[in-house]
């Protein structure tokens, strides 16, 4: 099962866009597929369904996190590269899907009752969102495989 398999499959467990793109890739990091999941579970619907940063988006960036802790660096230019990183991820995702909020995304605000409910009679999150996790995993694996490619390369002193 590739990442893009094993996310939807997530998701359609029932875990939210963050947790089943986070959860996809934790453990390369050293974070166990539960904490992976307890992590990312308050990110869902744009942070408790409020619509605000989708969690397709948040999954990933705590993933950027991870990868760019994992050097030895200053502070100082690990925020750096991890804003670089998290602004490539954003500017990637926006152009595949014009934004990078959920309730512009999913077209409905489900921070309330009435917007939820409307949300889930109409199927919005599974049908919708896949998308969205779908992307956020192609994407954070293109970048992922970039580093990758960067680090090894001798020209870089490795």
């Amino acid at each position: 099962m590739n990442k893009v398999e094993y996310a939807l499959n997530q998701f359609n467990q029932d875990y939210n866009c963050a947790q089943s793109v986070f959860s996809t890739f934790a453990e390369e990091f050293g974070v166990s597929t539960h904490a992976a999941l307890s992590i990312a579970l308050p990110f869902g619907g744009g942070l408790a369904r409020l619509g605000h940063v989708c969690g397709a988006v948040s999954g990933p960036l705590m993933c950027i996190g991870l990868m760019t802790a994992r050097t030895n660096l200053p502070n100082k230019e690990l925020k750096d590269i991890t804003y670089q990183r998290t602004r490539e991820f954003a500017r990637r995702f926006v152009q595949r899907n014009g934004s990078l909020l959920c309730r512009e995304l999913i077209g409905m605000d489900i921070s309330t009752p009435e917007g939820l409910q409307h949300a889930i009679e109409k199927n919005t999150f599974s049908t919708t969102c896949v998308k969205f996790v779908w992307d956020a995993v192609e994407i954070l694996s293109e970048i992922l495989e970039a580093l990758e490619l960067q680090e090894k390369d001798p020209r870089n002193g490795n």
